[in-house]
């Protein structure tokens, strides 16, 4: 029996050159969506943007190692306790300093720059290091995270004390 069997033998057909229309209308439709983006952007187009935001609470302050393992925070204005970070507590907070504090060990800055926490009017908190230009805009780490700073900002309940 010599039938042939079905694919075997079936010539395949050559395909030719791609049409030069094909290829206009190709480079056309991308240049288009190109200029369309370019547009888009350079207007605003599709852009939501809020109005930018005032400043309604600052504090800055400096964060002092103590012997015992707790982080004094002080006010740089007057140098008055803001708050004691005890060893094993608010490790939002310490980690988020930590961080900072390496960043300025590894450019060479040292410790005497103090570090600005700012609450905005749309209830936003940014923890800022005018040193290094770091910003942590803390509302990213949650509400618990971003109120363990919070309570550092005046009016946010009774101010910490000298004493231990």
């Amino acid at each position: 029996m010599g039938g042939a069997i079905p694919g075997r033998g079936a010539r395949r057909q050559e395909v030719g050159p791609v049409p030069a229309l094909l290829l206009i209308g190709a480079g056309a439709l991308l240049g288009f969506t190109m200029l369309a983006v370019a547009i888009g952007r350079g207007e605003g187009v599709g852009l939501t943007q809020l109005p930018p935001a005032k400043p309604v609470a600052r504090l800055e302050f400096r964060a002092e190692d103590q012997a015992d393992g707790s982080i004094a925070l002080r006010n740089a204005a007057d140098a008055k306790i803001v708050a004691w970070i005890r060893p094993g507590e608010d490790g939002f907070v310490r980690g988020t300093l930590r961080g900072l504090a390496q960043a300025r060990q590894r450019d060479g800055l040292g410790r005497e720059p103090p570090f600005s926490l700012t609450r905005f009017d749309d209830g936003r908190l940014d923890l800022a290091d005018e040193a290094t230009g770091r910003h942590v805009p803390l509302e990213a780490f949650g509400p618990t995270n971003s109120g363990a700073f919070a309570r550092l900002l005046p009016g946010q309940g009774a101010p910490a004390t000298e004493t231990r």
